[in-house]
């Protein structure tokens, strides 16, 4: 197979180009697809290990283990999608004991793994046939909306990219929630800038873009200029794959943002944003300590659980 721009790739039943780098990156990481093979892989890595929350995985949430409420989301997106599966990725006996009497599909991965990116890779790595599209969702995020995935999964059969996660557009009352938020804990929210093909220009913890004018600003935008990133990402095979062989950002430094996704940037690989909203539900990131607990249990009392 030629190097240049010949390269064709199948889509819904329909052929198009793939530009030269897009080429070289399936070239290196593995075979193109075809109309026979469009996998879907959903891994939700799981450590037991935690500061704040020791077990987490197995800590009950109105009932329900953790990990049992994240695997149910991921099972309801297999139920409406064809060739898609879920794997657990953990690196705890006692997480794989639960999962196998729970029903839910568990691995063992390395303990030395030092994010969920490398143990979402890991788990990967032990398929018997390599998916066309990889979900990592975490298994601390009980309250993740399903329709959410499933944009990320349409948006992948839709749009030529490497990378796909999820971004809010904030309306001026959630813009002028976040700045209120910054002032106490600035690092805690991610914001990004897009292109007009809603590709990713920059991440950065600080609020972007500046608004210089707001009162302007607010005159004349329906919405902020602002989107808030939902830290979720899908990944093509080659995409993964080659993360970790791609040189490091000085922007994903710990003493700078510390955002590992801005590696793919800095790299080259295009990262597509996919707009989605909470349908009105309240939310959360997150669970890592008691009150994480206790606010998931409100939101679900409040709102009820996810119709899957």
């Amino acid at each position: 197979m030629s190097s240049g721009y010949a390269h064709t790739r199948v889509r819904g039943g329909e052929l198009f180009s793939l530009g030269k780098r897009e080429a070289v990156l399936y070239d290196k990481g593995r075979q193109l697809d075809t109309a026979m093979s469009r996998s879907i892989l959903i891994v939700i890595p799981a450590r037991y290990a935690s500061t704040r929350l020791p077990g987490k995985p197995l800590v009950k949430i109105a009932g329900v283990e953790m990990i049992k409420r994240v695997a149910d989301i991921a099972a309801s997106i297999c139920r409406h999608n064809e060739d898609c599966s879920y794997v657990v990725a953990t690196d705890d006996a006692r997480i794989t004991e639960f999962c196998t009497g729970a029903g839910i599909p568990a691995v063992m991965t390395a303990e030395t793994c030092r994010s969920g990116t490398e143990r979402c890779w890991d788990a990967v790595s032990q398929q018997e046939t390599a998916p066309d599209f990889i979900i990592n969702l975490q298994g601390d995020n009980p309250l993740c909306p399903p329709w959410v995935i499933q944009q990320l999964i349409d948006e992948w059969k839709a749009c030529p990219a490497d990378v796909f996660t999820p971004c809010i557009h904030l309306d001026w009352a959630e813009y002028d929630r976040l700045v209120e938020s910054k002032k106490t804990t600035p690092y805690s929210g991610t914001t990004v800038l897009v292109n007009k093909d809603g590709y990713a220009l920059a991440f950065s913890k600080s609020t972007i873009p500046a608004i210089r004018k707001p009162e302007k600003a607010r005159e004349t935008m329906e919405k902020s200029p602002v989107r808030r990133h939902v830290g979720l990402y899908a990944y093509t095979h080659a995409a993964l794959k080659n993360y970790f062989e791609l040189p490091e950002s000085d922007y994903e430094k710990g003493c700078v943002e510390g955002l590992e996704q801005m590696r793919f940037l800095y790299n080259g690989l295009r990262v597509k944003m996919v707009e989605v909203t909470y349908r009105g539900r309240k939310t959360t990131s997150g669970v890592d300590s008691p009150e994480d607990v206790a606010r998931v249990e409100a939101i679900l009392a409040e709102y009820g659980e996810y119709e899957l």
